[in-house]
């Protein structure tokens, strides 16, 4: 597979987080596109990239789909409800059993896509970010640089700031980021910052650009697009707000079938993300995110009161009498 080389540095895990080092040599043409999905939980990335691989394998594309997500539940719509066995997990069950993991134990296809779930720990038991890193040795491990896929697609939180999250862009092991967001505060907030890691590692001399937004279930109010105008990044797809999709997703159907009713949509969304390039964004601070929305909305009008001691304390339990000695003057 191509950006090997890229790959390799982001699985070489030996050196502390700060001191990682981001490779400031002009990308090279590179026939895999190394695409990462970010965006707020639950803001439906699993569903767009479900039905974006599916749409880009019936378009002929090999299209390889990693989970990066510690809920482990970026494949389910895929897979028709069903859960892949994790990376991570099957690794420690071989290890402890003295076998050593195949393919064919945690990679599975449906109509062409190819799907895989790195896992992550329970909750309270380990470290998420930990555990991508480790998950992308094993990866490494399985041959990673041979694969050949047109497109592998890598589905990231983007409301988790440990290092392993931010892997791809640290460490140039994507080309491109897509965020996924909709005409919400939090997960405009959230698609905001992950512009500002990318500026962050671009201004280390890091390559990789954001692609563009999709909007999922758009409700016409248009704040994700007034948001993407003025980051500078193109809206790739608006999913509406409809019920179809919502009863089909929550049903675990694709919905970008090729002849379906979606189909366009999906269809043109594996254009946009295919053709769109790697873009610098000017990050929103907060006021200016805050302004995209009316007060009401989101409170703007509030005004920050400073508290005093006073206001910390026990009434009367500042006036405690001292505990300094006094001696007349002799």
């Amino acid at each position: 597979m191509a950006n090997a080389s890229a790959m390799s540095a982001a699985v070489n895990v030996g050196l502390p987080e700060q001191s990682v080092a981001v490779s400031s040599a002009s990308p090279a043409l590179k026939q895999t596109q190394i695409i990462a999905i970010y965006g707020k939980g639950g803001i439906g990335k699993s569903f767009t990239l479900a039905n974006l691989s599916y749409m880009l394998a019936q378009q002929g594309k090999k299209v390889l789909l990693i989970g990066c997500d510690p809920k482990s539940d970026t494949t389910t719509l895929l897979f028709g409800g069903k859960a892949c066995p994790t990376i991570i997990e099957t690794s420690s069950k071989k290890k402890a059993a003295g076998d050593q993991v195949a393919i064919g134990d945690v990679c599975f296809k449906r109509d062409g896509v190819f799907a895989m779930e790195l896992g992550g720990p329970e909750v309270g038991r380990g470290c998420g970010g930990r555990g991508i890193i480790h998950g992308f040795e094993i990866l490494e491990g399985l041959g990673f640089h041979e694969w050949d896929f047109d497109y592998v697609l890598l589905d990231f939180l983007g409301d988790v700031v440990c290092g392993g999250f931010g892997l791809p862009i640290a460490r140039d092991m994507c080309q491109k980021v897509i965020v996924v967001g909709s005409n919400d505060l939090q997960s405009l907030y959230v698609a905001n910052n992950v512009c500002s890691a990318v500026e962050y590692f671009r201004g280390l001399g890091g390559n990789v650009g954001v692609a563009g937004i999709v909007i999922n279930k758009d409700d016409g109010t248009g704040e994700a697009q007034a948001w993407a105008k003025k980051v500078g990044i193109p809206v790739l797809a608006s999913i509406p707000a409809d019920d179809d999709i919502r009863r089909k997703s929550a049903a675990y159907q694709i919905v970008g079938m090729p002849g379906g009713t979606w189909a366009p949509l999906f269809e043109e969304l594996g254009v946009n993300a295919a053709e769109a390039p790697p873009l610098q964004t000017n990050p929103l601070s907060q006021d200016e995110l805050l302004n995209l929305f009316s007060s009401d909305a989101v409170g703007r009008d509030v005004v920050l009161e400073p508290a005093t001691i006073e206001d910390m304390c026990p009434a009367g339990s500042l006036d405690k009498p001292s505990l300094e000695v006094i001696y007349d003057e002799a």
